[in-house]
């Protein structure tokens, strides 16, 4: 029996039909040679050992008497893979847009929470011969640092699988009883931790506060001031339904890390000066680009180094786009200086930010606050606090293999609520960026325009970037008049790898 922490119980409650709150990766395995028949049978096989012999794919919820708190963990026992598992064959001719309208349906459903909080889907009849698995998981249970774990429990390190045990079924175990009165006792004390820890807190968060409103020329209480305030208001936010849709993107690392060196950048800087770039051209042409920039709500780690446990420990912090400013490498160095701001606060803060407190009576605030905003419209009406979020995932540097085949992209897909109709999370596997972008198609009708924007973006600023001196001698002007040939990386992004390997 395992406790739920305050800020995953927010994510449980914040759930409604047309919220869902889940998390996903899209995973497209090359099979191994020779291994043509039956490739997503064998899949199949080789995972529900893993997944069973995962205390993490076991857990269910054990809810408390009438809501009063958040519910606990408890082992569920042998999972039943007729709920959780599906097989897919993708309608011919199983191409990019059949796969991500397939994954797009899947991640419109809540997941049920009389069993495990996981979905998983194996999808066949992509053209290349290629076999994809969907997973999902509700972001109650894990979040983006945590989910590299989970993948190491379920997927191989080379091409020769680990062996499980013939009896894996026995060793399973039988499911978790939880009495009443017991899940009542585990929430009361960890409810008196949870209150005793933010008392403790207290003292540092004013001492906090007040430097920051007291020394206005510290470079936190900037970053403050620059990146708070609300975005302006566009199509991206208002009120949506559960309808989603998705479109993915592979960008080569060593391209985008280029673009760094050359701007004295860091990589998720580049990340963000991309969308930004995507969001200006999407826009143009969806109601308009804004005279005031976006604003981004990107979740920071709150891990220490090594920490994998299945668990929220992030934060939000806001981070403005420069989605104003219409030159690509001044809008790069806008980006550049919001983005270093919020994490110069963020890394003042972090020792103060709370990811648990006490849950008394939280399911039913939180959970009818959720269910009266949708209902209400309000999103329609109020200023955006953020326009969409974007999310960066280190991720392994080494390909990962299931069934002897090679895990050739990993694609994420994550959560959009009423007033923020779009997510971009990027993932960062072998040599590759691989952006997720998921949106309400109430608020993205057209996702794949914003996927080629973004593809665009990645050229345009590769280009510029080896036309540019590093030490600037020439102006963003100037080095756009002069004609140059594309660098080998941004070649490479010309040709992104599909989600089918087809195109």
């Amino acid at each position: 029996m395992k406790c739920m922490s305050g800020l995953d119980g927010l994510f449980l409650h914040l759930e409604t039909p047309a919220t869902p709150m889940h998390v996903a990766a899209l995973y497209v395995v090359e099979p191994p040679p020779g291994k043509a028949s039956d490739f997503a049978g064998e899949i199949e096989r080789r995972l529900l050992p893993r997944l069973a012999l995962s205390s993490f794919f076991r857990a269910r919820l054990a809810p408390l008497p009438l809501h009063l708190a958040n519910p606990l963990w408890v082992d569920g026992g042998l999972p039943d893979f007729a709920r959780h598992l599906q097989r897919i064959v993708l309608p011919r001719p199983g191409g990019v847009a059949e796969l991500h309208a397939c994954v797009a349906a899947l991640h419109s459903t809540v997941l049920d929470r009389h069993g495990p909080l996981w979905q998983l889907a194996i999808i066949d009849g992509l053209a290349a011969g290629e076999v994809a698995i969907y997973l999902k998981v509700h972001h109650a249970a894990i979040d983006g640092i945590s989910g590299l774990g989970l993948a190491a429990s379920i997927f191989d390190d080379s091409p020769h699988p680990l062996p499980v045990p013939a009896d894996w079924q026995a060793l399973v175990g039988e499911a978790e009883c939880a009495g009443t009165g017991a899940r009542l006792a585990g929430a009361l004390r960890h409810t008196a931790a949870q209150s005793l820890s933010l008392l403790a807190q207290v003292p540092s968060a004013v001492r906090l506060l007040a430097g920051l409103v007291g020394r206005r020329d510290q470079p936190s209480a900037g970053g403050m001031r620059q990146n708070l305030g609300f975005g302006p208001r566009t199509a991206l936010n208002g009120p949506i339904t559960a309808e989603r849709g998705f479109a993915a993107v592979s960008l080569p690392l060593a391209g985008v890390r280029a673009i760094a060196g050359r701007h004295a950048a860091t990589l998720n800087d580049v990340v963000l000066a991309l969308c930004s770039a995507a969001l200006r051209d999407y826009l143009a042409t969806h109601g308009g680009v804004p005279r005031k920039s976006l604003l981004a709500t990107m979740p920071v780690s709150l891990r220490d180094a090594g920490n994998t446990e299945t668990t929220i420990q992030a934060t939000l912090t806001l981070v403005r786009l420069a989605t104003d400013v219409a030159d690509p490498l001044r809008r790069l160095q806008a980006v550049r200086a919001a983005a270093g701001a919020a994490k110069a606060l963020t890394k003042r803060a972090r020792s103060i930010i709370p990811t648990d407190f006490p849950a008394l009576g939280v399911p039913w605030v939180v959970g009818g606050l959720a269910s009266l905003y949708g209902r209400s419209g309000l999103a329609a009406h109020i200023p955006p606090l953020a326009n969409l979020a974007i999310s960066n995932v280190p991720g392994p540097r080494q390909p990962l293999f299931i069934a002897g085949g090679r895990i050739r992209a990993c694609w994420p897909l994550s959560i959009v609520t009423h007033g923020l109709g779009l997510n971009i999370t990027v993932f960062s596997y072998c040599d590759a960026l691989d952006f997720g972008l998921t949106v309400a198609r109430a608020a993205v009708p057209e996702v794949q325009s914003l996927a080629t924007a973004l593809q665009a973006a990645y050229v345009e600023l590769a280009r510029l970037s080896d036309v540019l001196p590093a030490a600037g001698r020439r102006t963003a002007g100037a080095a756009r008049k002069r004609p140059a040939a594309v660098p080998a990386a941004a070649r490479g992004g010309s040709r992104q790898r599909s989600s089918t390997g087809g195109a």
